[in-house]
């Protein structure tokens, strides 16, 4: 009898508190949010200060985007947000210092994908949008359309009260120089001509690519992605690249995963890259790493950049094949990273 009571109240003691431990667990909030700025030539090229200048603001996109997800919000709402963050800043090849094309003039690219219906809107050759990011979002929420260009997008924007600038808003000296170095080592040659035996590293010299994305997934189990850019510095007048192509840079759908690409746009066009990320997974259940090293390895060039992605499940892969990428991650496990010139470090104290 005397053991009995022992008993009981040890479970009385014991039982309530871990049934609630247990409830704390059961309804933690889940979420996961992974970024690029872009992938490209080896980070030798920048300064140290420059380096830290771009890792303390990815850095802060992934604080801005964490916290929308901490409080509940949605995944739709986290990625506009962190792109926007980006494309405001001058580093980035999106929105301010986006790229000069061959006539010396910015045609800004975006898209964004919402994985609980596929719904999704993109513009593409804007050139007074302050945000294209968001521009693209209300293509999506206030049209049936998916993709507006040029005058129609502009013109869309107008409508839609959206901050409009002068085209200047964009320049920095940065991306001017490049520019400018770019023509002075091909001339005339135009580099749209096919068969010009220009490679990449030779039209966007010395060039980080800077390409902006984000993808999500919220506590509701929703998962969005979005991408920005000002294209490839010396493209031609009217060039699109894949940041504003659904299923090519940027792709979401709550069956699978979210995906957000970064490098040689044509590439990724020609082989759907995002879509194909999804479709792996959802026909071969090929696993959310796998699938983006299949790519970069068997159906992209090396060099020709690099992905972005996060599954229904929260896991995470951020892979180039480039020489590297920025890129940040973050989950409510607590993970919390920032990686971009790591393998310069490296390089650095192993000569030391």
């Amino acid at each position: 009898m005397k053991y009995r009571l022992i008993l009981v109240l040890i479970l009385a003691i014991w039982f309530p508190a871990f049934t609630g431990t247990f409830g704390q667990e059961a309804t933690k909030m889940k979420y996961a949010i992974v970024i690029h700025g872009g992938a490209g030539p080896h980070p030798k090229n920048f300064t140290k200060a420059s380096i830290e200048s771009r890792r303390d603001s990815m850095k802060q996109a992934l604080v801005l985007g964490s916290d929308i997800l901490k409080k509940g919000g949605e995944s739709l709402d986290a990625v506009e947000q962190v792109v926007r963050f980006l494309e405001d800043d001058p580093q980035f090849n999106a929105g301010v210092g986006a790229v000069y094309n061959a006539v010396g003039s910015h045609e800004l690219d975006a898209s964004i994908m919402d994985g609980r219906d596929l719904s999704c809107g993109a513009v593409a050759g804007v050139s007074t949008v302050k945000n294209p990011i968001s521009l693209a979002r209300l293509v999506k929420e206030k049209t049936r359309h998916v993709l507006f260009a040029g005058s129609g997008a502009e013109a869309f924007a107008k409508q839609m009260g959206v901050e409009l600038v002068d085209p200047k808003h964009f320049d920095t000296e940065r991306t001017w120089q490049r520019f400018n170095q770019i023509r002075a080592k091909i001339g005339d040659q135009g580099s749209w001509q096919k068969d010009s035996g220009l490679e990449l590293q030779d039209v966007d010299v010395g060039s980080y690519h800077g390409t902006v994305g984000c993808a999500a997934l919220d506590s509701k189990g929703n998962l969005a992605a979005a991408t920005s850019t000002g294209g490839m510095s010396n493209k031609e007048f009217g060039r699109v690249g894949d940041s504003p192509i659904v299923g090519a840079g940027t792709y979401a759908d709550n069956k699978t995963c979210a995906v957000s690409c970064t490098g040689t746009g044509e590439e990724y066009i020609r082989r759907a890259i995002a879509y194909d990320m999804a479709a792996q997974m959802r026909y071969r259940q090929t696993p959310i790493a796998d699938s983006a090293k299949e790519i970069l390895t068997n159906r992209l060039k090396k060099g020709d950049g690099g992905i972005i992605a996060v599954d229904k499940d929260g896991n995470i892969t951020m892979q180039y094949n480039t020489a590297d990428m920025a890129r940040a991650a973050a989950d409510s496990s607590g993970r919390f990273e920032v990686l971009w010139a790591e393998s310069l470090e490296k390089e650095t104290n192993h000569a030391k």
